[in-house]
């Protein structure tokens, strides 16, 4: 792996390192850390990277890692770095032959994502996309149960990601997280919908296998000073005609990082909390309450694939996050190896197309009162 971004100081790019690193299938070996050239080749001093791996600018990483063997060469990139600057690395990327790892949303506008959408099919490499919640093994669970019938027709999903960390404005002081995030030329149209929206549209569609067709989004800006959302309350119509409701703030005082997402289908019902990632609860037509947990009883091949440790003990943000890794890795050497995975489980390109499109949609119908409006 090389990265982009997450040079000294970044959370999120420390992040990616220890996920990456958990099943023994990825090494750094590379990296361009920041748009500061100097602070890019101490960043990767930092990582004990040799000086001839680390580089300041990620034209140059992927030039020279280019002219490099095959069996020297890193075999894709993570792309670590705010929202604005994932299309232009990612592009490039995938136009000189390297595999692609991103955060989400997946790039700044929806034309860029569509333009990738694009690139990504022309260069035949694999884009995995890092929606890590879905990684956690019990969220496997509950798609495994809804594929299957279990809950029977899906009727209503309420999903939530409530947090309170821009409940005052940090922005303006040395919180460099904050900072690009209310900030539209670097976050996109989307303030909270881009950050944690996303995440929670995604859950939906990947938990029930059903894709948002309309929505009607009432969003708020709270902040003093902001432009951005940073709150907001979205009703949902499913492709079966299912309905949904989803409530996402950064503003909500108290709260740290409640994602939670409830599905009620004819015969049964599930709900999983992030902040409790250890337990899906289910409710049942004939049936008692029933709990489970990783590597527990009567779990689904799914799930006991990404549980790695022992019931009873946690798994949790990085263990999920490291899920994403493992797959993408997994494909990866089966493409090398020249195998094919039919179904990889993992985020892909679209999964950011349909995240951008929620985005859209949501201040689209947010300008027009609420009203209802198509992702496409």
């Amino acid at each position: 792996m090389g990265m982009i971004g997450g040079g000294s100081g970044s959370f999120i790019g420390d992040v990616h390192r220890k996920a990456a690193s958990i099943d023994g299938l990825i090494e750094l070996v590379c990296g361009a850390f920041s748009s500061d050239p100097e602070k890019s080749i101490k960043s990767g001093q930092a990582l004990y990277l040799p000086e001839n791996r680390c580089y300041r600018s990620y034209e140059e990483m992927i030039l020279k890692e280019k002219a490099l063997s095959e069996e020297e060469r890193m075999d894709f990139v993570a792309i670590v770095t705010p929202n604005h600057m994932h299309f232009s690395p990612a592009k490039m990327a995938l136009e000189h032959g390297f595999h692609v790892v991103c955060d989400k949303p997946v790039t700044l506008t929806l034309d860029e994502a569509l333009a990738l959408e694009s690139i990504v099919a022309k260069s035949g490499k694999l884009f995995a996309l890092t929606h890590n919640y879905t990684g956690n093994a019990l969220v496997k669970q509950a798609r495994a149960m809804v594929a299957n019938g279990d809950l029977g027709t899906i009727r209503k999903i309420q999903v939530q990601y409530l947090q309170g960390w821009l409940s005052t404005a940090v922005e303006s002081t040395d919180n460099k997280q904050a900072a690009w995030r209310v900030d539209p030329t670097k976050s996109g149209i989307g303030g909270a919908l881009g950050d944690i929206g996303t995440h929670a549209e995604n859950l939906v569609e990947y938990v029930t296998g059903l894709k948002i067709d309309e929505l009607a989004a009432d969003l708020g800006v709270f902040g003093e000073g902001r432009v951005l959302d940073d709150d907001g309350n979205v009703l949902l119509r499913m492709s079966n005609g299912a309905k949904g409701t989803m409530s996402i703030s950064q503003i909500a005082l108290g709260e740290e990082n409640n994602l939670a997402i409830k599905v009620y289908g004819t015969r049964g019902s599930l709900e999983w909390h992030q902040e409790n990632p250890n337990q899906l609860i289910t409710h049942w037509l004939n049936d008692p309450i029933k709990v489970y947990t990783p590597n527990g009883n009567n779990l689904y091949p799914e799930c006991l694939n990404v549980s790695r440790i022992p019931a009873g003990h946690p798994e949790g943000y990085l263990e999920a996050f490291a899920t994403i890794y493992k797959n993408f890795a997994t494909h990866a050497m089966a493409v090398l190896a020249g195998e094919t995975i039919e179904f990889p489980d993992y985020p892909t390109i679209d999964d950011g197309v349909r995240g951008m499109k929620f985005i859209y949609a949501a201040v689209e119908s947010n300008k027009n009162n609420a009203a209802w409006t198509t992702l496409d």
